[in-house]
């Protein structure tokens, strides 16, 4: 029997807006909509004002849970004895999902204008969904890194 190569992957929600684009972004923001307000409320039309505020709260709260949601990530390991999957929500709730390499199956399904949709893992009729948050191109990607490394150790083990 030969020794496979071990695989472990760890996938992250992409969140396109870095720290300092968000500060620039809500800078931006807090002066248009609060020079708005300062307009409005010097015409007379305080409730104009009330709403300009509300917005600026609805924008910051959006990304404040946008941020927290991009603190899940996953973990993908495969050895010649287990594949695990370590699934973590924002909360910090760490979900453990264990399967044997001979046994455990990729299942990818595609759309022909959007690519893979979604990947699911598991065997004897247990079934995981794997990088949910993924867009589709970086789910076909590790799609293909995933069946590989599950080849992989099938072979080593015969």
């Amino acid at each position: 029997m030969s020794i496979a190569e071990p695989f472990h992957a760890v996938l992250f929600p992409h969140r396109s807006l870095s720290r300092r684009g968000y500060a620039i972004l809500m800078g931006s923001i807090v002066v248009i909509l609060g020079l708005a307000a300062l307009r409005t409320l010097a015409i007379g039309a305080w409730p104009v004002a009330i709403f300009a505020v509300l917005d600026i709260a609805l924008v910051w709260i959006a990304f404040r849970l946008s941020y927290r949601a991009g603190r899940q990530f996953e973990e993908v390991s495969v050895t010649p004895r287990e594949v695990l999957l370590r699934q973590v929500t924002p909360s910090g709730r760490v979900t453990e999902h264990r399967f044997d390499p001979i046994w455990a199956r990729l299942s990818v399904t595609r759309r022909e204008d959007e690519g893979v949709v979604r990947l699911d893992i598991g065997s004897h009729g247990r079934w995981v969904v794997v990088g949910a948050f993924l867009n589709p191109d970086d789910r076909a990607t590790f799609a293909d890194a995933l069946a590989a490394a599950l080849a992989r150790m099938r072979s080593a083990a015969t």
